[in-house]
């Protein structure tokens, strides 16, 4: 058990209930918490090495994420957060025609847009403009998907 393990562990359990049952740390519970989401981590090893049950650390994992997916869908301007700005430029080449120009005299830029979800299903949009694009990824970091709907 590594020192940090054990430090956590000393700082988990605060008390007991007069049925038995523990009084847990909320921080060292979110600590632990994290631990089990890092790669590799074995949620029933960890709560083996901390001296609690198996199925108590599962269904603070459990808890945690749903309050996660809780606040994204509560908050919807952090789902934008998921992205990461690039400029989109338009190159025009001797066989590009020019794009059309709006009412502002700024360019219409056109895209293909391809988003594969974690489930299989697959977007295949042609000949967007940014913001028709800008709507579809917001759309789909709102999106709810399960691995576990794969076909």
């Amino acid at each position: 058990m590594s020192d940090e393990l054990e430090d956590l562990t000393r700082r988990l359990v605060v008390g007991r209930k007069s049925d038995g049952r523990g009084v847990y740390d909320e921080a060292a519970k979110a600590e632990l918490v994290a631990a089990c989401g890092r790669p590799g981590a074995s949620v029933s090893r960890l709560a083996r090495e901390c001296g609690i049950n198996a199925n108590q650390l599962s269904r603070w994992v459990r808890e945690h994420s749903e309050r996660r997916q809780r606040a994204v869908v509560a908050s919807p301007g952090t789902a934008r957060e998921a992205f990461i700005a690039m400029p989109i430029t338009a190159a025009l080449t001797p066989t590009t025609p020019p794009l059309p120009a709006t009412d502002d005299s700024r360019h219409v830029v056109r895209m293909n847009l391809q988003a594969r979800l974690p489930n299989g299903v697959v977007f295949d949009l042609r000949e967007v403009d940014v913001q028709q694009a800008g709507v579809v990824i917001e759309a789909l970091g709102r999106v709810r998907c399960s691995v576990s709907t794969k076909a």
